[in-house]
């Protein structure tokens, strides 16, 4: 594009990943979940560009495009609609943005369940917000990163990725309680043992309609509830005791979705008491626990998946692992001990190429800090 010849960013931002160590599914059923943001990141150079209403945005691997803030509507290329979305959303409470130029490079993964998306949004909003001074908080910046996801996008999200994108602390996982928003820093320490995140290179896509019909099932599951128990609202209010006594008037399918968030949210509140003891075994337990039901009961992992925690299991320097991300491919989460990292991802990625022909990516993360302004 053009304006790279003369391109001088004002501002350099840099937007990160997440992984979420338990609560898959939780966060629009209102319950908790226990992310944190990695290293991984997008980096968006930003400057303006002296115009009322005319931007150009650059992503490196994709082609350009420029847009006229006086007319935002949906693209028919997705990735545009991330940067769509969070000016549609910005414009509803400001009219302070001008005309800007902006690039964009990411080191994440595209499918691969570290939320991507969310760093789009949320690093694209960040950088607006100090480019025009707009005084939006970082709270007011996830929940409409959020809505931009929602309206533009079309993947009914819960809170959890871009609060996790905005508002994480190095050396910390947040609990972070998606009805209240009250969160907590868990500090982690799991030495001597390591993250590492297997790529199955299987892209999943949470604006198709899995996504968006698992939250349909879980409020089913509700409304069926509520007839015997009027104050409940999500899943998050539901008990075991409630579930088990409304079974009889569900399908199976809905009853499994419910049964399985019930559960995921107690393993929330069980992984933080284990951090805190720093009983990596519990942790690891929980991770297989909570596979086990993204697997059979939510049905949102693949064989991809399915593969690579089951070869986990046969090695006993892995204490845990699971399908990590919205589902149906992208990464497992695996705590490795440091003696035997390379080992495991050298025979993990001979067995994977080996049954599914899929060439491997295997890395290393650790709990990193949120969206920030980056000074070179």
């Amino acid at each position: 594009m053009q304006f790279l010849e003369n391109f001088t960013p004002e501002l350099t931002v840099a937007s990160p990943g997440r992984i979420n160590f338990i609560g898959e599914h939780t966060d629009y059923n209102m319950g908790y979940v226990l992310p944190t943001a990695i290293g991984n990141k997008i980096t968006f150079k930003l400057q303006k560009n002296g115009t009322d209403n005319f931007c150009n945005v650059y992503s490196v691997g994709y082609k350009g495009f420029s847009l006229d803030l006086r007319n935002i509507s949906i693209s028919d290329t997705e990735w545009e609609n991330y940067v769509l979305g969070v000016l549609n959303e910005i414009s509803k409470l400001t009219d302070s943005v001008k005309g800007f130029d902006c690039t964009i490079e990411s080191n994440l993964p595209l499918g691969s369940g570290l939320s991507s998306s969310a760093a789009m949004e949320c690093g694209l909003a960040y950088g607006l917000n100090e480019l025009f001074g707009l005084g939006l908080s970082k709270i007011a910046i996830v929940e409409l990163s959020q809505r931009a996801e929602h309206s533009y996008v079309g993947t009914q999200c819960g809170i959890m990725d871009q609060f996790a994108s905005v508002m994480s602390k190095e050396g910390n996982v947040i609990l972070l309680d998606c009805q209240s928003l009250e969160y907590q820093y868990i500090p982690i320490d799991i030495h001597p043992y390591k993250i590492i995140m297997l790529n199955t290179k299987v892209e999943h896509t949470l604006a198709s309609s899995e996504y968006n019909t698992r939250k349909l099932e879980c409020e089913e599951g509700v409304s069926i509830m509520k007839k015997s128990n009027p104050d409940i609202k999500s899943l998050r209010d539901a008990t075991r005791y409630m579930l088990e006594n409304s079974k009889n008037e569900m399908t199976q399918t809905v009853y499994n979705r419910c049964s399985f968030i019930i559960d995921e949210n107690k393993r929330v509140l069980k992984m933080v008491d284990a951090f805190q003891r720093k009983d990596l075994e519990a942790v690891g337990n929980l991770l297989y626990e909570a596979h086990q039901g993204i697997s059979k009961l939510y049905e949102v992992s693949c064989p991809e998946s399915d593969f690579l925690v089951d070869f986990a299991k046969t090695n006993a320097k892995v204490l845990g692992a699971r399908q990590t991300g919205g589902g149906f491919g992208g990464c497992t989460l695996n705590i490795v001990h440091e003696s035997a990292v390379e080992d495991f991802k050298r025979e993990a990625a001979d067995a994977y190429k080996k049954t599914f022909n899929i060439d491997l990516e295997a890395f290393e993360v650790r709990p990193s800090g949120g969206t920030k302004i980056v000074n070179f």
